[in-house]
């Protein structure tokens, strides 16, 4: 995930008057929550557009640096969405996907984000509609958090590492000592 995030409906203090709206990330199981996302599309169900799918074959597939880097790319939230826990079409994944939700998110808390932004979803291919009013449901949660102003540079990892943190400046890399002299050759 290299691409930033669009901005599109960012205040800043020229465009005062443009609401916000929020970006939120979502990663779909391809078995059920995408198939119910796509349930929903034909079926003409609406919701708002600000949730932008990400297929996963598995909600177990989804490696925590995806939700850091979406985050640190400019999303408001993310959204982790997949199988009931007995329908995993791969047996235990999901389950093991909700052990390592649990643990991001108090990760992400740590860090500073809302446990708002950090949500898991459960839809079987039949339930658009449920689907549907989660995604509603959370894009006016986050609607009502604001904007989350986290956004770090992914392309350049010097720049963040030079930033202080709380306070501390950063240490830096210790100077390596000189190589030695190569002794001399006397003939």
């Amino acid at each position: 995930m290299t691409a930033t995030l669009p901005t599109a409906g960012r205040t800043s203090p020229t465009e005062a008057a443009v609401p916000f709206e929020p970006v939120i990330i979502g990663f779909t199981c391809n078995w059920c929550s995408y198939r119910a996302a796509d349930l929903a599309g034909t079926a003409r169900i609406k919701y708002p557009p600000n949730v932008r799918l990400i297929r996963l074959m598995c909600s177990g597939r989804l490696d925590p640096a995806f939700v850091l880097k979406a985050f640190a790319a400019g999303a408001d939230a993310v959204v982790m969405t997949g199988c009931w826990p007995e329908d995993c079409h791969y047996r235990v994944q999901n389950v093991k996907a909700l052990r390592r939700f649990e643990l991001l998110r108090r990760v992400l808390t740590d860090l500073g984000i809302e446990p708002a932004r950090f949500q898991r979803v459960y839809a079987s291919a039949a339930e658009g509609q449920q689907l549907a009013d989660a995604f509603t449901r959370i894009v006016a949660d986050v609607r009502a958090l604001g904007p989350l102003d986290w956004r770090v540079d992914l392309a350049d990892p010097a720049a963040a590492a030079d930033e202080p943190v709380d306070g501390h400046e950063p240490a830096g890399t210790p100077e390596a000592p000189a190589p030695p002299e190569p002794a001399a050759v006397t003939a």
